[in-house]
């Protein structure tokens, strides 16, 4: 065995490890939710030697989880499509437009990145407060539509793109929005498709700000709501686990679906930030 090879194998096994690891949780969370709840107080066991449902039937009677989905879907796939929208235009004015203010707006943009998001959780709770919008979907939409990121990502690409084709555009009589939705859009889907999965999954995982501004259980999201199994239930560990897989799945899901899109997002983020 050579010593390349010998280098592979162990760093083959390292991996399996480290993945088994960080798969563990998540079995032992599904072979709780699999079993009675007598079961898991008498037999400590983390074999999946039972098949019993009932803690997700229960779950899904019992709760408001169906409620919990439908706002977390609704809100998360609003505040994506505008932040995306909103992002890519300011982005687009940004970098192709000249106008007095232009690069201090983009240092604003770029500081904004120093300010920490839960030191503006006061003033805007007292902002949706005043705008009667405690307890109500734009008030959990609006205060996450700030993610200077997808600006800074996106006025990249922008500068990156050749003026040749903008001034071609203008000389056929093309506007601004023609320039943007007709030329400039179509050449940057994969970024907007990472933008827009790693956007969801951090509005679908956000929790603080659902938690401050939701007051009433049927306009709690998932995060949020899965909170609540102890005042439903009390300690029932095979239903806690069995919500919070149940919870947890469309993440799961769309991460397998669209892994290479979510490995993407992560490094264009984590690239920006850097």
């Amino acid at each position: 065995m050579t010593v390349k090879r010998a280098r592979d194998l162990a760093f083959s096994g390292i991996v399996l490890i480290a993945a088994a690891i960080w798969i563990f949780p998540l079995y032992w969370a599904l072979t709780t939710s699999l079993r009675s709840e007598n079961r898991i107080v008498s037999d400590a066991g983390v074999l999946i030697d039972e098949l019993n449902f009932s803690a997700y039937l229960s779950v899904l009677s019992n709760s408001k989880l169906p409620i919990w989905y439908l706002n977390s879907v609704g809100t998360s796939l609003i505040i994506t499509i505008i932040v995306l929208v909103t992002g890519m235009m300011c982005a687009y004015a940004l970098s192709q437009l000249r106008f007095p203010g232009r690069k201090m707006l983009y240092l604003v943009v770029v500081a904004s990145f120093m300010v920490p998001v839960p030191a503006l959780y006061v003033a805007q709770f007292v902002l949706m407060s005043d705008l009667d919008l405690v307890n109500t979907w734009w008030g959990i939409i609006l205060p996450q539509l700030i993610v200077p990121v997808v600006v800074i990502v996106y006025k990249q690409f922008f500068d990156a793109i050749p003026r040749e084709m903008r001034e071609a555009v203008l000389l056929d009589g093309g506007g601004e929005f023609t320039l943007l939705f007709k030329l400039y859009l179509p050449l940057n889907w994969g970024i907007t498709a990472a933008l827009a999965i790693i956007t969801f999954i951090s509005a679908w995982n956000n929790f603080f700000w659902p938690f401050l501004i939701a007051t009433s259980e049927n306009m709690m999201t998932i995060p949020v709501g899965i909170t609540q199994v102890n005042d439903s239930f009390g300690v029932a560990y095979a239903r806690m686990m069995a919500l919070a897989l149940l919870a947890a799945a469309p993440v799961i899901i769309g991460y397998l679906v669209f892994q290479k899109r979510v490995t993407e997002a992560v490094m264009i983020s984590a690239g920006v930030k850097g």
